[in-house]
């Protein structure tokens, strides 16, 4: 089955059952894999994108909910010419280690910071609560997204 879906600011079609969960689509079908593979049940947040503004996890989303949606990958975020203030703040604190959560953590940031220019540490914790990260760095990522708004904000 042929369906129609918005990734990146782009029309893509993809042939693929309907329950197929949207985490395959991007990675097997658009070659869109900084989207990673955890868990498959939702619980890790490796998988997160945005869609019409919101976190989700994209491995408990099927393809037929998000038709007539924007989509919104890691591969939008910045690109190697221009880094997103969180892409910048994320390397200056070296906040990721092996970086297998990153791009998830990063969607979640994304998402928190479009909504919020100046999150309390409360809020950020909150808005990666679905966010999980085995290598230790947490406080660094707090700092580089305190430190990505206040880049944002123009302070």
């Amino acid at each position: 089955m042929a369906l129609t879906i918005e990734v990146n600011g782009k029309t893509r079609e993809v042939q693929a059952d309907a329950e197929t969960p949207l985490l395959y689509a991007l990675r097997n079908d658009l070659g869109l894999v900084g989207t990673r593979y955890g868990c498959g049940l939702a619980q890790c947040g490796a998988c997160t994108v945005i869609i019409d503004g919101q976190p989700v996890q994209s491995c408990d989303v099927p393809l037929s909910s998000v038709v007539g949606k924007k989509i919104t990958t890691v591969e939008a975020l910045g690109s190697d010419a221009s880094l997103h203030p969180l892409q910048k703040a994320f390397i200056a604190e070296q906040a990721a280690q092996c970086g297998y959560c990153a791009s998830g953590i990063l969607m979640a940031a994304k998402a928190l910071l479009d909504s919020n220019n100046n999150p309390s540490d409360a809020e950020i914790r909150k808005a990666l609560e679905r966010n999980l990260c085995r290598c230790g760095t947490h406080s660094r990522i707090l700092r580089a997204i305190k430190n990505a708004a206040k880049e944002m904000r123009g302070a």
